[in-house]
């Protein structure tokens, strides 16, 4: 490491672990900043309690739903985001134009505060203006009335609880279209796609229970301290009990490699932390296959394989062996950036253990093979029988609290034939067979001028896309735009000819309907469902629940269904109920919803019951070890775009990214010092960015360079920011996830001079 690099301002090296004081004084700010101190407290006591509310921090469980308060940071800053004290009031919009608004960053848009009254965007003043719930309602039935079903996009955001997910589609659906863009296409549509191929179910297979008897963790591309946060309570636990976690990552990651845990007395008082992996493998962005390849490839040749699991389970062994085999060493080790030797070590330590775990996250997913990187994840597993047994299985990472869930009740552009049949035989129509668009196909369908409308559910749809010169002017070319939100972002900025702001209520908030307070239900990564009830009050008296939005479009908009949409969200349970008739696994769900911790939907694969086609688990056949197109031009990098610590998806929270020593900015470049070196970059210089991609125009500017501790031939920017680098048909083709993990790009200097702040 280089101790003589220039004086960047916002760059100081972090030395404290993951977690600890630094992580209490963040939360501190946050409740300070955001909440009233008298009603802080008692709302974040209440977080993933059986009354209380469900955080929408991340989908990580706890310990049957039913714990005592576990600290957690990034949690902390949802909740109290979520419920802060600032208002954005119809004065507030009279005051600022659209065009003014534009000019705000992302941070400062939300930073706003909560939405407090429905809004329609004004034309002739350039503002939104209050507009009566009923009136807004007639007018988007009366607009989607008018248009084909096809030319409507129906966006949702995995913070949707099933109960409005459920309601949406089924709008949807009678409408008469399955274009259901979200926010899985964008993460773990390459999980859900590949595994039902694999063993027959887009879902994970662990419990948390599971870890209590894991023998062996392997952790591919994620960082769970950022993103995962509840997570680093399980790999704190693992770590004190001398369970090995080997690390695949591109980038050194603090939480991965130290975490002191805030409950833990001890350490809080010596200022100690605990070594969190056992071993940490730099492997370069898209090399995941190659090393994985390479596991796989010693395991064959120790002939440390579960013979009878193998011969009695699955199909495709030999297919895949043979393939494994005739992988040359010499292209495993330069598309993964690791030597043979450490990745035989790895297969040795695998070997060795009776029950092993491999969880994963976008670094998987986001590459123009996700879907067959997540099928060779499930490979190695089959290998060694650890799918259908305690302490093993494949545990994919979800960010949003409820993104699973959503998908469970049904959004998807690709719906079974099953599935619609009992949808219409329960609420008396014939739903559309067609696929619809997933997310980059429907930006594509609104850039093409095919598209003429975009209801979003939550999110913020145009800056969690790829390619913003393109996709930002085509949501200005809609008809009609809705946007249900509790807070404002880019998003709704790009107006159409007429666009509507509705303002829900957050996941905190008493939910008042005819018949009472209600509950709402969500899905963990673990496939537990459980309830979540708010107790705040509402940031709004004008503020309506998600269902109860959802209803009322439809309600405005279908005008000869045969669901009575308004006694639905009078009362949830029978939102619920219809669940239970449409769907499996939902028995008795109102019930069973009531009992602290809830339950947990089928997962046939840990019965070993496959419900493939062959009814077996099936090894796949991964083609060479190359997951991205090489990129063209000389001295290509790879790009990752990743999230900072203040930051859940699209939201920043704050301008500070502590664990790799960023503070109030966001416009760096993390760079391996070789890398720097060969291109005649200093720490703290300014450059350009342009992918190096055919037909590729896409460009970033003005960034500046930071020294970082990542595999060589890697950079990493954050996203959204440098979503602008990524081309719209730049996919992986089977799910149709974009490939922000690993983007060709070449760098050219702009300036030498330092940015100040």
């Amino acid at each position: 490491m280089n101790n003589n690099r220039r004086n960047v301002p916002g760059i100081r090296h972090y030395a404290g672990p993951a977690g600890g004081w630094g992580a209490l004084k963040a939360t501190a700010i946050a409740v300070r900043t955001q909440m009233d101190a008298f009603d802080a407290p008692a709302t974040l006591l209440r977080t993933n309690q059986p009354d209380g509310f469900d955080c929408p921090g991340c989908a990580w469980p706890d310990k049957e739903h039913k714990s005592t308060f576990q600290f957690c940071e990034n949690g902390a800053k949802a909740v109290t985001w979520e419920a802060t004290t600032k208002r954005v009031t119809p004065d507030f919009f009279a005051a600022h134009t659209v065009s003014d608004l534009w000019a705000k960053s992302d941070f400062e848009l939300e930073g706003y505060g909560r939405l407090t009254h429905p809004m329609k965007y004004d034309p002739q003043s350039d503002t939104f203006r209050p507009v009566e719930w009923d009136d807004a309602f007639a007018r988007i039935g009366e607009v989607l009335r008018g248009l084909a079903p096809d030319q409507v996009e129906f966006y949702t955001s995995g913070r949707a609880s099933n109960e409005a997910a459920f309601l949406y589609q089924l709008f949807a659906r009678e409408l008469g279209t399955n274009n259901f863009p979200d926010c899985s296409n964008m993460c773990h549509q390459a999980t859900s796609v590949g595994l039902p191929r694999s063993i027959g179910i887009g879902k994970g297979t662990v419990s948390l229970e599971d870890f209590d008897h894991t023998e062996l963790v392997i952790s591919i591309g994620h960082n769970p301290g950022t993103n995962h946060p509840r997570m680093m309570g399980t790999l704190h636990e693992l770590a004190r009990r001398g369970v090995p976690i080997i690390v695949f990552n591109p980038l050194r990651e603090t939480a991965l490699e130290r975490f002191a845990d805030p409950q833990n007395v001890k350490e809080m008082a010596t200022y100690s932390a605990t070594d969190i992996a056992s071993t940490y493998y730099q492997v370069k962005a898209g090399g995941d296959a190659a090393a994985l390849k390479g596991i796989a490839k010693h395991l064959l040749v120790l002939d440390a394989l579960d013979h009878d699991f193998i011969a009695t389970q699955t199909e495709g062994f030999t297919t895949f062996a043979a393939d494994i085999a005739a992988t040359p060493w010499e292209a495993i080790e330069r598309e993964s950036g690791l030597s043979r030797a450490d990745l035989e070590n790895v297969a040795q330590i695998y070997a060795a253990s009776s029950a092993t775990i491999i969880t994963y996250g976008m670094g998987i997913t986001q590459h123009n093979k996700g879907t067959a990187n997540v099928r060779l994840i499930a490979d190695l597993l089959l290998l060694r029988g650890n799918i259908g047994k305690p302490g093993a299985g494949i545990c994919p990472l979800r960010g949003h609290s409820n993104v699973q869930g959503n998908r469970t009740v049904g959004i998807t552009e690709k719906p079974s034939a099953a599935f619609l049949d009992r949808l219409g035989t329960v609420f008396g129509f014939t739903p559309p067979a067609a696929h619809g668009h997933d997310a980059v196909q429907a930006a594509q369908a609104m850039i093409d001028g095919q598209a003429k409308a975009l209801l979003c559910l939550g999110g913020n749809f145009a800056v969690a896309m790829p390619d913003h010169d393109k996709a930002f002017p085509a949501l200005k070319t809609l008809d009609l735009s809705v946007h249900v939100a509790t807070k404002l972002n880019r998003t709704h900025l790009l107006v159409g000819k007429e666009t509507y702001l509705l303002p829900c209520l957050g996941r905190t908030e008493l939910d008042m309907q005819r018949s009472g307070q209600q509950s709402i239900t969500v899905e963990d990564s673990m496939s537990m469902v459980h309830a979540s009830s708010g107790k705040l009050k509402p940031a709004s008296p004008f503020l309506r629940s998600e269902p109860a939005i959802v209803a009322g479009i439809a309600h405005a908009t279908l005008t000869n269904s045969k669901t009575d949409w308004l006694e639905l969200v009078a009362d949830y349970d029978r939102i619920r109920d219809r669940i239970e008739q449409t769907l499996p696994g939902f028995e008795n769900f109102n019930a069973r919803i009531r009992v602290p911790g809830g339950f947990r939907m089928p997962l046939p694969p840990i019965e070993r019951v496959w419900p493939t086609a062959t009814g077996k688990a099936m090894f796949s056949l991964f083609d060479g070890v190359t997951e991205n197109s090489p990129g063209e031009g000389e001295n290509v990098l790879r790009l990752v775009t990743l999230r900072s610590h203040d930051q859940y998806n699209t939201t920043i929270y704050a301008l500070d990214d502590r664990y790799r020593g960023v503070f109030g900015r966001r416009d760096v470049l993390f760079m391996n010092e070789e890398d720097m070196q060969q291109q005649g970059l200093e720490h703290g210089d300014r450059v350009d960015i342009t992918t190096a991609l055919p037909d590729s125009k896409q460009r970033l500017n003005d960034i500046t360079v930071v020294a970082y501790n990542i595999a060589p031939g890697t950079v990493a920017a954050y996203y959204p920011e440098a979503n602008v680098l990524v081309p719209l048909n730049y996919l992986d083709k089977e799910s149709g996830t974009p490939s922000y993990k690993s983007v060709p790009v070449q760098i050219t200097l702009r300036s030498k001079e330092i940015r100040p702040l």
